[in-house]
């Protein structure tokens, strides 16, 4: 939902930051590059440390990359197969590195195995649901499902609640609960969006099968 909507604007906004770059010789590979790189610096410097605040300024400032790296080439009209597969592939990496830190952290002074868990969970989940479209799509079918929790509403819900708890770094009371609160709000949506993707799936093999096979009859016939 927020990847439809958010992802318009957003665009919008940043089209003419994205002219700039291309006026200066920057390439989008380039962008994309420099985005994953500053992404995983704030999640594995900052969140495992629980300098949370700082770590959200930090990846937030370069996880634009992503909607900056596809406007320059479709500006420069040098969109690619290979640019896709770059960016989607750094996604994971990106998404891996902000899951990762809060393990890192709950792995270690944050002391919660239970949370370590469910950030981990987190990150595979993520992974895997990512996968089962692009597998679904690879095999001929639509996989015509968005889901609950896609990639936008993981990185805003998970974000803005970890900015907001490293508050507590700067005297709020209490505010530090927003992380626990968002990373199961996160996996438990996950889980859902997986669910409707892999019964999606089915269904359209069932139809796909039995359209083939009708054809097939005809064919014979």
């Amino acid at each position: 939902m927020l990847n439809k909507y958010a992802r318009a604007f957003f665009t919008r906004v940043l089209t003419p930051f994205a002219a700039f770059l291309l006026r200066r010789g920057v390439s989008p590979d380039a962008v994309t590059l420099i985005g994953t790189a500053g992404v995983m610096a704030g999640a594995l410097v900052f969140f495992p440390r629980g300098e949370f605040f700082w770590g959200t300024i930090v990846i937030t400032l370069f996880v634009f990359s992503d909607l900056i790296d596809g406007n320059m080439a479709r500006q420069a009209g040098i969109s690619s197969r290979w640019g896709a597969f770059l960016d989607s592939t750094l996604d994971r990496v990106a998404d891996g590195a902000i899951f990762g830190g809060f393990a890192l952290w709950y792995a270690g002074r944050g002391d919660n195995n239970v949370l370590c868990a469910v950030a981990i969970f987190c990150l595979a989940s993520g992974q895997v649901v990512s996968y089962t479209k692009a597998r679904g799509e690879a095999i001929g079918l639509p996989v015509a499902v968005n889901g609950l929790v896609e990639r936008a509403e993981r990185l805003v819900i998970s974000l803005v609640a970890a900015g907001l708890a490293g508050l507590h770094n700067f005297g709020v009371p209490g505010i530090q609960v927003l992380l626990p609160v968002a990373l199961w709000i996160v996996a438990v949506g996950s889980l859902v969006t997986l669910i409707q993707r892999v019964v999606t799936v089915r269904r359209e093999s069932a139809e796909a099968d039995a359209a083939a096979a009708r054809a097939a009859g005809e064919a014979g016939a």
